[in-house]
């Protein structure tokens, strides 16, 4: 007998993870992935600052599972009548039960230009992709236009505006520097200590010839967040949402909800008001559609987590419900706490197709209830944490998201990769911004 994984996000990891210590030693567990590695995706946007912090949030699969045999292939396409997964290399894999967890891919929703001239954020080719072209937009204090204010879009606004302000900072303290520098050189030349109009008169022509700042950015780069929605954050609490936009207003972000995208070309965005917003580069995160393998939809699955006896979906790949009729938000959070289910389900309906006979009623199943204890989202070096009906942010904040993406980490293995994550976030090991 066979359980295929599909799938190494947060979903299909701790599925594999639980699946092996419950599952019969006799049943062959396979994990199956495009790229044989698991990526903490809520921490990708920090590769825009922190290159170095791939080795982090990256874990070969191999290091992370014990008795799961890993496949990297690309998977094309599931049949659910034949047990059969196709991949792009034209091989298959049959099973006896399947749990799709593909996660899933940006959504353009066909908006004319907006694929062709935008970057997504959900793969590490993807994060390189945005550094690169930020790099280029900063030599020449260009624009940024994010699309898209849920959680991925504030986190990559706020670290791209947060890199704008450091350079802010930098420039204004070396021409600090400088003009100390001049000060110094005028006090010494003369037996009266130098105005401060002496400085800058002298500054200015020492300086004119010699382009020393003309790297350093005047005004900086600047970061503007579209949401069609009337607030960032759409589908999260009202003092979440709140914190959220005050903490982007605060590190320079210019915030526009109500600002629904129409088309985009190579180098403005229409929005359907008539008004154009030009920029030098453009990030896309407006929405998420189902995998390529499932032809792009997001199927509906119940509380059990399961499209047929044999198949489950978990995690983003799916419109999940829980047990009260709540559509469980597409999230790490979600997508975690609902594999725990999936995995005892599938445990028990192998239990039964092993033992069972033709005829007998399928075994009763779990049921997913999802009450988050609350959200998290980093905002460039800053973050903001809703726990039950108390919103906080600062250092508090940025603890919190730290001790929890280290917490998820050690549960799946990866105990060092999670002390690191912890030490990078504290500022503890600041490694190469």
């Amino acid at each position: 007998m066979r359980v295929a994984v599909l799938g190494a996000g947060y979903a299909g990891v701790t599925l594999t993870k639980k699946l092996e210590r419950t599952l019969p030693e006799d049943v062959e567990l396979v994990l199956v992935d495009d790229t044989g590695v698991h990526l903490v995706q809520h921490e990708l946007h920090r590769l825009v600052r922190k290159p170095s912090l791939a080795d982090v949030i990256t874990i070969p699969l191999t290091d992370l599972v014990d008795r799961a045999e890993v496949r990297e292939r690309r998977v094309t396409g599931v049949d659910r009548e034949e047990h059969l997964v196709r991949f792009a290399d034209g091989t298959t894999l049959s099973y006896d039960v399947a749990a799709v967890c593909l996660g899933a891919e940006t959504a353009f929703y066909d908006l004319p230009g907006v694929e062709e001239h935008a970057t997504p954020l959900k793969r590490l080719e993807h994060a390189t992709r945005v550094r690169e072209e930020f790099d280029a937009v900063r030599e020449r204090d260009g624009h940024v236009v994010v699309g898209g204010a849920g959680l991925s879009g504030v986190q990559v606004a706020g670290e791209l505006a947060q890199v704008a302000a450091d350079d802010r900072e930098a420039a204004a303290q070396a021409e600090t520097a400088e003009q100390e520098e001049v000060r110094i050189s005028l006090d010494e030349a003369d037996a009266e200590p130098a105005t401060d109009e002496a400085v800058d008169d002298e500054f200015d022509t020492e300086f004119e010839d010699f382009g020393e700042f003309d790297a350093l950015p005047e005004e900086g780069v600047t970061v503007t967040l579209l949401e069609q929605f009337d607030s960032v954050a759409p589908n999260f609490p009202e003092r979440f949402q709140r914190a959220v936009h005050d903490q982007l207003v605060e590190r320079g972000v210019d915030v526009r909800t109500g600002a629904t995208v129409e088309r985009a070309t190579a180098d403005a965005v229409h929005l359907t008001d008539g008004t154009t917003i030009e920029y030098d580069q453009f990030i896309w995160t407006g929405g998420i559609r189902g995998p390529d393998a499932m032809a792009g939809d997001r199927p509906v699955v119940r509380s059990t987590l399961s499209l047929d006896r044999t198949t489950f979906v978990v995690g983003d790949a799916a419109r999940m419900v829980d047990d009260d009729g709540e559509a469980a938000p597409a999230s790490s959070q979600s997508a975690i706490r609902a594999a725990r289910v999936a995995a005892e389900n599938i445990d028990r309906m192998v239990d039964h197709l092993r033992d069972g006979e033709a005829g007998d009623f399928d075994p009763r199943l779990d049921r997913f209830d999802f009450d988050s204890p609350g959200w998290l989202v980093s905002v460039g070096d800053g973050a903001v944490a809703q726990v039950g009906p108390t919103v906080f942010t600062g250092r508090a904040a940025l603890a919190l998201k730290a001790t929890v993406g280290g917490g998820y980490l050690s549960s799946v293995g990866a105990v060092r990769n999670a002390v690191d994550l912890v030490n990078r976030e504290l500022g503890i090991d600041p490694g190469d911004e």
